[in-house]
């Protein structure tokens, strides 16, 4: 096979999994956002290449399809909704060729509109979410911390020191994987140059305004993490004009920031598994990563330092990161969820995460270690109310644990509750 493979690659989580669906299906196309390593990556797996991102390439395709489709396998389709009737193509070519898999790669930063291509694609093409790189990947986690272990009970004592700022740090720089090596000062230029793409170029080509766009950024940065209205959205958007947005409006830019990947829906999540509060519990809303909501704000390490509730709301967005990229990488997690707790006396925990085979875990997020024991006392609540449901028959929780920033040991609490540094989860 040629190979494609960057000599700068670090190897990503989801790299295994890529393989796994490559051995299995037809074509795996990989989302996610724009800048968050999806080429490099399938580049890596891929046998030839098309970029139709590149004009010259574009209207060669558009000439004549099979351009795309003709190659070395796996054949890499990037950007594939530029053209997204291609997906048909390859639908149709694994058809032909008995489903016979490793086909075909197709790689995507935006959802293409509705009815631009027919089929789904069900059993032949399996999807893959790509997110930007967690501490892991990044090598700013030393994976002391198995979160498959943790539903084991397997977790040692040890000492750690992250010291806050590294933190800060951390949260302004994202996950991208481009800015690894960049000075700080570049790397948050590029994200905020991220974000007036959104709003410059890409709104604009998709019939929005480019003003609203950037004020619905910043209302999403202000109210990172929390179940926020779309009143309370449309409200913020209209700071200083006459009149707020409808809510329909509202809707549709929050569509758009979906369809680009740069916002995630956190669920709510109630013990039975038929349970209407799954649909009625507003979800909440993170970034994708959290330096894009730092970005919107204007903010930066100095800023985070000086606001800890600010800091404490991004940092829950950066482990949510992590958490999602941990559980969509590995086939341990296959069909996991995640979702948060909260309930009429407002107790809370920050995240629950829930296994096809009803095992799940409460997990409350805590950027440093004064506010620890206050994260154990909620996620005992939370396992005793969850017990007190007779009608759900839930078993206990596998595992609770408080995701903290800033302490001196990750421990087992007399409780029985994980105390696990960011710094050191892995897979």
């Amino acid at each position: 096979m040629t190979q494609l493979k960057h000599a700068e690659y670090r190897p990503r989580l989801v790299d295994d999994l890529v393989d796994d669906f490559l051995s299995t299906f037809g074509a795996v196309q990989i989302d996610g956002p724009k800048y968050c390593g999806k080429t490099w990556t399938a580049e890596a797996h891929a046998g030839s290449a098309i970029h139709l991102d590149q004009g010259e390439a574009r209207r060669l395709v558009e000439a004549d399809p099979q351009v795309a489709i003709v190659g070395e396998q796996p054949r890499l389709i990037d950007e594939w909704q530029e053209i997204p009737s291609l997906r048909d193509a390859v639908r149709g070519t694994v058809d032909e060729t008995g489903n016979r898999p490793g086909q075909f790669l197709l790689t995507g930063s935006s959802t293409p509109p509705q009815g631009s291509y027919v089929h789904s694609g069900a059993g032949r093409i399996a999807r893959v979410h790509m997110r930007p790189m967690s501490l892991s990947e990044m090598g700013l986690s030393d994976g002391r911390v198995s979160l498959g272990g943790l539903f084991e009970g397997d977790m040692g004592m040890f000492e750690v020191d992250t010291p806050i700022e590294a933190l800060a740090r951390t949260v302004c720089r994202g996950g991208w994987p481009a800015t690894l090596d960049r000075p700080d000062r570049a790397a948050r230029l590029i994200c905020r140059q991220y974000l007036e793409s959104v709003c410059l170029d890409d709104a604009p080509r998709l019939g929005k305004s480019a003003s609203l766009a950037r004020r619905a950024l910043v209302s999403l940065a202000r109210n990172n993490g929390t179940a926020a209205t779309r009143t309370t959205l449309a409200r913020d958007v209209a700071f200083g004009e006459t009149s707020a947005p409808s809510l329909e409006t509202v809707d549709s830019y929050l569509d758009l920031f979906r369809d680009m990947y740069l916002i995630e829906e956190l669920p709510g999540w109630d013990a039975p598994l038929r349970s209407k509060k799954h649909l009625r519990t507003k979800p909440k809303r993170y970034f994708v990563d959290p330096s894009l909501a730092v970005a919107a704000l204007g903010a930066d390490e100095r800023a985070l330092l000086g606001d800890l509730q600010t800091f404490g709301l991004m940092f829950e967005n950066l482990c949510l990161r992590d958490l999602r990229v941990l559980l969509d990488s590995s086939s341990d997690f296959e069909g996991a969820t995640l979702g948060y707790y909260r309930d009429d006396t407002g107790l809370e925990a920050d995240v629950i995460i829930q296994m096809p085979d009803r095992r799940w875990a409460a997990v409350e997020v805590k950027l440093s270690e004064n506010k620890v024991d206050e994260g154990v006392a909620s996620l005992l609540r939370v396992r005793d109310r969850a017990a007190a449901n007779g009608a759900a028959q839930i078993p206990p929780p596998s595992f609770l644990a408080v995701l903290v920033g800033r302490t001196s040991y990750a421990r087992r609490t007399r409780e029985g509750v994980f105390v696990v540094p960011v710094t050191s989860l892995g897979t």
